[in-house]
C-alpha cells in the first residue's frame, strides 16, 4: 500500500483503536521555506523523538539508529504493538516524517504510514489541534527486527566499485559538487564516488510529496532501475530517507539508508569525488 496518506484517511479510519500517531518533528531546521508549528500536535498524537530518544545516545553521530532492543523497548514505552497501525507526520511538511517511518518500516512493522504534508496539511484541512501529547496508554508489545534498512560506512566504500549497487545523494548539487562549504563545521566538501545526485526539494510539491508521475519523472533521469540495491544518504540520514520514499512510491526495491551520511564520511578519511 502507499504509505502516504491523508488527514481525511486518519480522521476517518474505521479501526481507531488500533491507529498510533506519532509526531517525529526534529529540532534541527531543514532548509524549506514552510516555518514549523512548533505550538500545535494533532489530538491524540504521542511524541517520537529521534534526536535524543529513538537513537543511538553512545554514538556521537547525530539520531542514528539504536540498536534492536533499545527500539524495541522505546517502542513499547510509548504504548506502540505489533498491530499498532502507525502514522507519523512532522510540524513542517513531509520533512522528518519519512525518517521515523523509514525507522519502522526497517523494523519490519509493515503498517506504518506518513501523513503527507504533515501538520500543515491537517490544519489546512480544517482539523483541531492541541497543545499537549497524549499520555494515556499502556506499555505496549513492539517488537521488531532491522534487516538492513541502515548501513555504515564500511558497507558503504565496499559497494563504491560494485556496479549493481548505486549510491544516491540527496543533498543539494552545490553541495555534491563541493561548489559551497558544508553547514557543519569541519567536515569536507565532495561526495562519496561513483554516486549520483538527487536533490530531495526536487521531490516535494510545496510541503508534499510529489505526484508519483513527476516523481518518475525525476528519479529515472538519474537512477535507473534494475541495480541490486540502492543505498541513499545525505547530511545525516535525515533527507536521505525522503529520497528513498519517492524511489519507494516508484517501485523501487533493496533500498537502505547510509546512516552516517556526510556527516560521518565528511569527517573521516574515506575516499571523495569533487
Amino acid at each position: 500500500m502507499n504509505p502516504l496518506v491523508s488527514p481525511q484517511w486518519i480522521a476517518n479510519h474505521p479501526d481507531s483503536q488500533r491507529l498510533v500517531l506519532l509526531d517525529a518533528s526534529m529540532a534541527f531546521q531543514l532548509p524549506f521555506p514552510v516555518q514549523k508549528d512548533e505550538e500545535n500536535v494533532i489530538p491524540g498524537a504521542r511524541r517520537f523523538d529521534y534526536d535524543t530518544q529513538f537513537c543511538d545516545t553512545n554514538n556521537p553521530l547525530p539520531h542514528m539508529m539504536p540498536s534492536d532492543i533499545d527500539f524495541n523497548q522505546k517502542a513499547q514505552q510509548l504504548g506502540l504493538n505489533n498491530d499498532s497501525i502507525i502514522v507519523v507526520y512532522d510540524n513542517q511538511g513531509t520533512l522528518a516524517s519519512p525518517r521515523a517511518w523509514w525507522m519502522f518500516t526497517a523494523m519490519g512493522h509493515q503498517e506504518t504510514y506518513i501523513l503527507d504534508g504533515g501538520l500543515t496539511a491537517w490544519k489546512e484541512e480544517g482539523y483541531g489541534v492541541v497543545q499537549h501529547y497524549s499520555a494515556q496508554f499502556e506499555v505496549g508489545n513492539f517488537s521488531g527486527i532491522n534487516r538492513k534498512g541502515f548501513v555504515d560506512a564500511d558497507y558503504i566504500e565496499a559497494q563504491i566499485p560494485n556496479q549493481t549497487s548505486l549510491t544516491i545523494d540527496a543533498r543539494s548539487q552545490d553541495r555534491f559538487l563541493a561548489r559551497v562549504p558544508e553547514p557543519r563545521e569541519g567536515v569536507r566538501s565532495g561526495h562519496i564516488p561513483n554516486s549520483v545526485c538527487l536533490p530531495f526539494m526536487t521531490l516535494l510539491d510545496g510541503y508534499k510529496m510529489a505526484n508519483t508521475k513527476v516523481l518518475n519523472q525525476v528519479i529515472s533521469e538519474q537512477v535507473a532501475k534494475g541495480k541490486d540495491e540502492y543505498l541513499f544518504s545525505c547530511g545525516s540520514g535525515v533527507t536521505a530517507c525522503i529520497v528513498l520514499l519517492a524511489a519507494h512510491l516508484c517501485g523501487y526495491s533493496n533500498l537502505s539508508v547510509y546512516d552516517g551520511s556526510w556527516t560521518e564520511w565528511g569527517t573521516s578519511q574515506r575516499p571523495i569525488s569533487r
